[in-house]
């Protein structure tokens, strides 16, 4: 069975979800503090971890970086900060994904799953991982390299250069734009975004803004004054060539 680290320091919410992870057939271990998580990836390998930011010794944005510099792990955020700001922050600091409290079971079972899901080629008990958590490089992408503008996206080697430099994005960010420049000059719909490619099409668009606004930054570019990412309001998204 999948093995999950919850990290949370409030023992009544710890319990309750230890609960409801337990009923859905996952073995789980829970700490309470960040170093306390740090000990736990470093020692026994799991297959996600479920961090809590509100932390009594560390920050969790700062355990989550501590966390990416020592495994691969998959990292589901569980903060009640809705800050676009704060979660764009989280998920450029290697979070897979989030959830704002308060949060149900079922959204919790739903969005683990979801995470557990796109991290496939890991087994359930981390054999996949080498002994620093590092998983194997992906697998070539059936889409091909795709150049639009002065942007290049090559979902085979998972990279995406801007002018020849390369853009340095999450696991989700290269996703969601390797699919857009699969389908240049496509409008693609936010719910056809989270099936294709968050596999979740019933999770809320804000997932898709969040994501959409970190790429576009990193794009050099705003909604405001888009160049790549063209809003078709109503409809969905675009990737076009600038003019």
């Amino acid at each position: 069975m999948p093995s999950v680290l919850v990290v949370e320091d409030d023992p009544s919410i710890r319990q309750s979800l230890i609960e409801v992870l337990a009923e859905h057939g996952y073995a789980v271990r829970s700490v309470g503090d960040g170093f306390g998580a740090l000990r736990e990836v470093t020692q026994t390998p799991v297959d996600a971890v479920v961090l809590d930011l509100g932390l009594p010794d560390l920050d969790g944005g700062d355990a989550l970086r501590m966390i990416r510099g020592i495994s691969s792990v998959p990292v589901l955020v569980a903060t009640a900060r809705d800050d676009e700001t704060e979660i764009i922050k989280l998920l450029n600091a290697g979070a897979d994904d989030y959830l704002v409290k308060p949060f149900s079971g079922g959204q919790l079972i739903a969005r683990l799953s979801a995470v557990l899901r796109r991290t496939s080629h890991v087994s359930p008990n981390g054999t996949a991982h080498n002994a620093q958590g590092a998983r194997p490089a992906p697998a070539a992408d059936p889409m091909g390299a795709t150049t639009v503008g002065e942007l290049a996206v090559d979902p085979g080697a998972r990279t995406a250069y801007l002018a020849g430099r390369e853009l340095h994005l999450t696991r989700r960010e290269f996703d969601l734009l390797a699919f857009l420049a699969h389908h240049t000059g496509q409008v693609v719909s936010k719910r056809r975004l989270l099936t294709e490619v968050w596999r979740e099409p019933y999770v809320d668009d804000q997932t898709v803004d969040v994501h959409l606004s970190s790429l576009r930054r990193k794009l050099g570019e705003r909604a405001a004054a888009p160049r790549y990412l063209l809003t078709v309001r109503g409809v969905g998204i675009k990737l076009v060539a600038p003019r």
